[in-house]
């Protein structure tokens, strides 16, 4: 790639490497100026160096672990740099440079630490002639001079590199990422397990060191699948601990007339907050996006001014946003470049992040949210109630679900129930996402809808009626509640003594970004096959890999909704 007079690179100079998305470029991969979801080549390239900076803390995190030693805030610093770089998440060149930096005094301060353990612990010196290259590399004091850097050190600085095995790293890599994300919102909530860091720097490190056949590989990638089940598991335990158990609620699609605050992303926390810091201040809360199933928990629904769902999916808040008098809280990832209609009256929070927009830090485990109630106040809001007779139905998690396992067990013996299936996973701007609505329209009325994820949007607001008592569509939550289905998934197949390929349960799964690439490796590793995925397979997934997980776990990309539902009816029921 050229660069331009004396190292400086111009922004036609500039092209990034990124297919970590399910509508990257071409089906192939974005490799121009910007990205399909609106990352900059110049953020992509310091995400790169940002990624290889955290493998190389990740040499002295499995170093320090074998002398006993951890050290929580490098743990969470390399979470947050993970999830820092999914899709959608953070596109401010200046916050990725901000984190190379962070991580950089981390991994020297993580140097001198194992040093000094291994010196104590052995009783003579670390032969620091073997240290790995990634673990000495050290970025550049300029950005433009770590833009060079950065070229040299993406996914695809190695040409020579075995596809196959790319194609493994990568695989790891991004389910990683989506790892991270569940795992950082379970610190936050004051929740972890060791096991998740530390197999996050084993992880980082063996992609980094490039030394495991692909065999090994394909058991490293079963292995961070058990791992992200217990980082879903913690996170539910969180989320329960701090908001309650959800229970199946009512969520009014209606308008209040007066100020308004939207809130999107899947930050409860951050939710919780806000609705604390705007009582009795007349200002109506709306949740967006992944935010709606909030509405189940306990600690959130009590509050009255939170009063409603406000559009659908991530990928529509351009046109959603645009002309709305209120103000619009992004508290995680699924940002788009905010228009300039509604740019002045965006803020982020947490890891997301925009150039130009407002950003709210926590301070102390606190965020001081009164610059966007100002906001709220001062467009005065909607000027008249906007009646909706529709509403959404939220809350079935796995203990309101296996509360009334009784009635699901007894309508599958009855006959009654036929079949169950779960449709879920991100939505999507990519055409070809048309399939899951009219899957679910055309699943038959002896069957119920489990669903979680945006991807329900693309038919939440159909009406699917009861069954046995039962609606026949059952939204489980956010993407981060994939642990709800897998804990249903297994009670039912322990009360039928059968394994879970033999319930007559079909997944069907749609993926856009990391998180749902790391709930697919979680279902591989426990043996769930049978899995569809659309509306495309990743094409990070060489085809050698490809025919591994085809073989090994019957994996089928998505064909028609006719042709699939016809294919998985014809299977057994119990």
């Amino acid at each position: 790639m050229p660069a331009g007079r004396r190292g400086h690179k111009t922004e036609a100079d500039m092209s990034m490497f990124c297919r970590q998305c399910e509508q990257t470029g071409g089906g192939i991969g974005c490799t121009h100026a910007q990205g399909v979801c609106g990352k900059p080549a110049e953020v992509a390239l310091l995400q790169d160096a940002l990624i290889h900076n955290l493998k190389g803390i990740s040499f002295y995190g499995n170093k320090l672990r074998e002398l006993g030693v951890t050290e929580r805030a490098m743990d969470g610093l390399v979470i947050e740099g993970l999830f820092v770089t999914l899709t959608n998440v953070n596109f401010d060149a200046a916050v990725i440079e901000k984190k190379i930096a962070q991580s950089q005094a981390m991994k020297e301060k993580a140097e001198k630490l194992f040093f000094a353990e291994y010196a104590k612990k052995q009783g003579k010196e670390y032969d620091k002639s073997a240290l790995p290259a990634y673990a000495l590399w050290k970025p550049a004091a300029t950005r433009q001079e770590l833009l060079i850097q950065a070229e040299k050190v993406g996914i695809m600085a190695d040409p020579g590199l075995n596809e196959d095995i790319r194609s493994l790293h990568e695989l790891i890599l991004y389910g990683l990422k989506g790892m991270a994300a569940y795992a950082d919102h379970a610190m936050i909530l004051g929740e972890s397990d060791e096991s998740i860091p530390a197999f996050i720097y084993k992880g980082l490190a063996a992609i980094a060191e490039n030394k495991l056949t692909a065999d090994e590989l394909l058991g490293l990638v079963m292995e961070l699948g058990k791992v992200n089940l217990t980082t879903m598991e913690i996170l539910d335990r969180a989320h329960n601990r701090h908001f309650g158990a959800p229970v199946p609620a009512q969520v009014p699609l209606s308008i209040n007339k007066g100020p308004a605050i939207i809130v999107s992303g899947h930050d409860l926390l951050d939710l919780k907050q806000l609705l604390e810091q705007t009582e009795g201040k007349g200002i109506s809360i709306y949740t967006h996006g992944e935010m709606l199933p909030a509405h189940g928990y306990p600690e959130l629904h009590k509050h009255k001014h939170l009063a409603g769902h406000y559009g659908t999916a991530w990928q529509n808040q351009q046109k959603e946003f645009e002309n709305v008098p209120a103000a619009i809280l992004m508290t995680t990832n699924c940002i788009r470049e905010p228009k300039s209609g509604y740019k002045d009256r965006i803020f982020t929070t947490g890891v997301v992040g925009w150039p130009g927009t407002e950003h709210i830090v926590a301070v102390n485990g606190k965020k001081d949210f009164s610059g966007v109630i100002s906001k709220a106040i001062s467009l005065g809001g909607f000027k008249e109630e906007i009646k909706e007779t529709k509403t959404l139905m939220t809350g079935f998690g796995h203990k309101t679900v296996l509360g009334v396992a009784d009635k699901v067990v007894g309508a599958v013996k009855s006959g009654a129930l036929k079949h169950i299936f779960l449709i879920g996973g991100c939505d999507g701007m990519k055409p070809g996402r048309n399939y899951f609505t009219e899957l679910a329209e055309k699943v038959p009325q002896d069957s119920i809808i489990l669903t979680l994820a945006c991807g329900k949007y693309r038919f939440n607001r159909l009406e699917f009626g009861t069954l046995g008592g039962l609606p026949r569509l059952l939204d489980m939550g956010q993407c981060n509640d994939a642990y709800s289905a897998i804990k249903v998934a297994s009670a039912l197949a322990d009360v039928f003594k059968v394994s879970v390929n033999e319930l007559p349960l079909s997944l069907v799964l749609s993926w856009y970004e990391q998180k749902a690439v790391c709930i697919l490796i979680t279902l591989l590793s426990l043996g769930i096959k049978n899995i569809r995925l659309g509306p495309s397979l990743p094409a990070f997934v060489s085809p050698n890999v490809l025919k591994i997980l085809v073989d090994k776990f019957d994996i089928k990309p998505i064909t028609t909704a006719d042709k699939d539902l016809a294919d998985i009816l014809a299977a057994k029921p119990v």
